[in-house]
């Protein structure tokens, strides 16, 4: 194997400039300024975590977890998401606080991934978990909460689809008992939102006809409150009609919240059915093909770490996010340069910090000696200054004698 050039850097993982960070910096501190408006404490949990603790408790598929052993040999992973390791620590460090918890996170994430085109081994997640409240209204607050932090990162145009795990699951296992390789299968097609391999899938399937019109039909439902009704009206199993009234009542508390114009129900959502117990949700910008916020109920991860509660979260995918927010030309601070010699250092430097104490400055200050500010500078036509590469609302000298 070849060694790599100086410059280069591994597959998946990039390089942010300046104008990008300060971008995704300003994206993050709003999201997280709302999550602590809403009562949610921030959480910092190690890079670094055990493999046969949070990253066998992970939702990350096991080939997408990087590995590396310590000097003991014991198999460490980065960290591939931060449900699990919140987890952990609700069920130790936090272990004598009352329930319901509500807390929110931000890190940089890694997950290991095939050599594709927009992929990314290492990106930002921004989110919360409230642990301990397992009702439609907790689920409710969770995706309005979702919606008000799209909203604070400066997302305008998006659709929240809402889905439950509980719906498919009893579909499947009342039309298609006993035939779980079968249920797998079409499972998969749905959990990759492939239609056209569901509906390849679902011909082979050795039921009959009018129940393979049925199972065809779930990808048409798709819409508001109504969906529940028109699907109601395909099951008689328990487990999924409970899964339709849950959705229904979440719906009703988005109303109150006055923000279900953002959601629509899709029960094709199946989330990763290993990990999600309940409600399921996505959320799509405009003009953007994969989602920048996920989450869902998942009340089976905290009993793996000895401490049974019920739980729900999303995380939002920053980076993500910062394709589709315009650049804000208020969030651009004022740059100014200060330029001094020797004699008028003590004056320059106190201008420049009485400037730094001011909200939205940013001052740079450079010795000069023996030079005519007016060679130096020069003002373009958008009004702004430039020296030396450099680019300022202000330039301001100081060399009197």
């Amino acid at each position: 194997m070849s060694k790599p050039k100086v410059f280069e850097k591994p597959g998946g993982v990039k390089d942010y400039l300046p104008e990008a960070v300060n971008k995704l910096r300003t994206i993050e501190w709003n999201v997280l300024a709302c999550m602590k408006s809403w009562g949610y404490r921030q959480i910092m949990t190690p890079t670094l975590e055990y493999y046969d603790t949070v990253g066998v408790a992970s939702s990350t598929a096991n080939e997408k977890l990087f590995k590396l052993l310590d000097k003991r040999g014991t198999t460490l992973v980065l960290r591939s998401e931060m449900t699990a390791p919140i987890a952990r620590v609700v069920a130790s460090l936090l272990k004598e606080e009352a329930l319901p918890l509500r807390l929110s996170h931000h890190s940089n994430v890694f997950r290991a991934i095939e050599e594709e085109a927009g992929r990314e081994a290492e990106f930002f997640q921004t989110g919360v978990e409230l642990v301990g409240d397992g009702s439609a209204e907790a689920d409710a607050e969770i995706v309005a909460l979702a919606i008000a932090c799209l909203k604070a990162a400066g997302v305008t145009e998006f659709k929240i689809a809402l889905g439950h795990i509980g719906f498919l699951n009893g579909l499947f296992d009342s039309t298609l008992d006993n035939l779980p390789e079968e249920q797998h299968t079409l499972k998969e097609c749905l959990l990759k939102r492939d239609y056209v391999g569901y509906r390849h899938s679902l011909k082979s399937v050795p039921v009959g006809d009018e129940v393979k019109l049925e199972l065809e039909r779930i990808l048409r439902l798709r819409g508001g409150k109504e969906v529940c009704n028109d699907a109601g009206s395909m099951t008689k199993d328990p487990e999924a009609l409970a899964s339709l009234r849950h959705l229904c009542e979440v719906w009703d508390v988005l109303s109150d919240y006055g923000v279900s114009d953002h959601v629509l129900i899709d029960l094709t959502m199946i989330g990763n059915f290993s990990y999600y117990t309940g409600l399921i949700f996505e959320g799509y910008a405009a003009d953007l093909g994969f989602p920048v916020c996920s989450g869902g109920r998942y009340d089976s991860l905290l009993e793996v770490f000895g401490r049974p509660a019920t739980a729900t979260g999303f995380a939002l995918a920053t980076n993500r996010i910062m394709q589709v927010v315009l650049d804000d030309p208020e969030d651009t601070p004022n740059r100014v340069l200060i330029l001094y010699n020797r004699k008028q250092r003590a004056t320059a430097v106190r201008k420049a910090l009485e400037l730094r104490a001011k909200q939205g400055y940013m001052v740079e200050t450079r010795y000069i000696e023996g030079m005519d500010s007016a060679e130096m500078m020069d003002i373009s036509d958008d009004g702004k200054y430039r020296y030396m590469g450099g680019v300022y609302r202000e330039i301001i000298h100081y060399f009197g004698e």
